[in-house]
């Protein structure tokens, strides 16, 4: 197998990477999000977290979407593109989360 056939292979197992991870972690946002309305509306809490999870959400959709796109394309060129701007959007969600994860324990200590 050539470097170049190599370089490809890892190229579309990153955009399936991304694609399933940030699947499932949109999943998982809003199903915080949904127990985190629920507990803001029975302990009455003031916070920010639910519309930084949906952001987040919003977020990792678009990273899903972008992988998805990525691995559609024909032109490896456009594949490439797609991948950084898919693998970016990734890591911003994944460090917004973690913040989120702050503010949750915060509001709810």
């Amino acid at each position: 197998m050539s470097e170049k056939q190599m370089e490809q292979e890892l190229e579309v197992d990153l955009c399936l990477l991304i694609f399933s991870v940030s699947a499932a972690l949109l999943g998982v946002c809003l199903t915080v999000l949904g127990i985190f309305k629920l507990l803001v509306h029975i302990r009455e809490l003031e916070t920010y977290g639910d519309e930084l999870l949906a952001i987040d959400a919003a977020l990792f959709l678009l990273s899903c979407l972008l992988s998805y796109w990525a691995l559609r394309a024909r032109a490896r060129r456009r594949m490439r593109g797609l991948e950084i701007v898919a693998d970016v959007v990734f890591l911003v969600a994944l460090c917004l989360m973690a913040l989120i994860c702050g503010l949750i324990t915060y509001a709810l200590v």
